[in-house]
């Protein structure tokens, strides 16, 4: 049995901001909302959406569990009635967990399209390691591709590498289904895959901002595949693996997206799959398709490799990992080191 949970409402477009407090009205919130911004998204968005509701605001530094309890203990001592999580991937995150673990609803207001946990029922959190932790997919989300567009490019191209790297998270769910006898679910993996497809196609368009709003129904759609399969299989896969393990090793570490958007060249290589025609979608974008270009040392893409297997009880095509040897030529005939 699954019980599967999605967004009630989505607004996509230029101004969609503007039409926050008629969107909560229509969804019957009422009472004392909290705005959580980041410092630079509070000037950008935070601020308007506060002063739309007269309301609170906690502007987040990090997902410390300092800064998470206090931010919980003021929803309890202010009686906050719903969430609007303003900002960039680790606001929203801290918002929504935020939320979940207050029982109230929560609201995504993304100011850039830089990966999939926009919509998604899960957070990323940063303890010793990366820990993603389910919870409820935000009651309502509102993109606006104007504040969006104007966030930096980089964000955007590693939005397009999070939703490209779909490609080989679905295969290796394939592989577990076939060789592990692991759940598989066609509708929430075609959903993810057509996310990874869309993008590459429309990476001329992408690259000259003519398309933002591909991008961010693109991570949309990778969060609801995320709800319907009821965990995040159908979006991660080894690339995020190698990409977790290389935020537990490396001493400077490139965008989530971007992590994946490379590990997703070798892993698809590992598959015998188009590993060149993603390395060519993500070249046309303008995201790293390399270790030079992420700002990584070759030599911890090597040591990712050889220890993302162990990053979780996850089966993929990495399966009992990969040695030195195997890693670095792997790295060499895939062009990233």
């Amino acid at each position: 049995m699954k019980n599967i949970e999605l967004p009630r409402r989505i607004v996509v477009g230029g101004g969609a901001i503007h039409l926050i407090v008629d969107l909560c009205r229509d969804l019957g919130l009422k009472g004392n909302p909290l705005v959580i911004s980041g410092q630079q998204t509070y000037e950008i968005a935070g601020k308007k959406i506060r002063n739309e509701f007269s309301s609170g605001v906690e502007i987040v530094k990090d997902s410390s569990d300092i800064g998470i309890k206090h931010i919980l203990d003021r929803i309890k001592k202010d009686e906050i009635d719903f969430v609007v999580g303003v900002g960039g991937g680790q606001t929203i995150d801290v918002g929504k967990f935020c939320a979940y673990k207050s029982g109230i609803p929560f609201i995504s207001v993304p100011t850039a399209a830089s990966h999939d946990g926009i919509a998604s029922p899960r957070v990323s959190l940063k303890r010793k390691g990366p820990v993603s932790i389910k919870v409820h997919s935000p009651l309502a989300m509102i993109a606006d591709t104007e504040i969006i567009g104007n966030a930096p490019y980089r964000l955007l191209a590693a939005g397009c590498s999070d939703a490209i790297s779909n490609y080989t998270a679905v295969l290796d769910w394939k592989l577990a289904r076939d060789e592990k006898n692991e759940y598989y679910g066609d509708y929430a993996a075609n959903l993810s895959l057509l996310s990874a497809q869309v993008v590459m196609e429309n990476a001329e368009s992408i690259r000259t901002k003519k398309d933002i709003s591909t991008v961010v129904e693109a991570l949309i759609s990778s969060g609801i595949a995320i709800g319907i399969a009821g965990s995040s299989r159908p979006c991660s896969g080894s690339e995020h693996l190698f990409s977790h393990a290389l935020d537990t090793i490396a001493p400077t570490l490139a965008l989530h997206g971007e992590q994946c958007g490379v590990g997703a060249i070798m892993m698809a290589y590992l598959h015998d799959s188009d590993w060149i025609g993603i390395r060519r979608a993500l070249k046309i974008i303008g995201a790293p398709i390399n270790a030079k270009e992420l700002g990584i040392g070759e030599k911890y893409v090597v040591k990712a490799l050889t220890i993302a297997h162990k990053i979780r009880d996850r089966y993929t095509i990495l399966r009992d990992g990969l040695s030195h040897d195997e890693a670095r030529e792997l790295a060499k005939v895939t062009g990233v080191i």
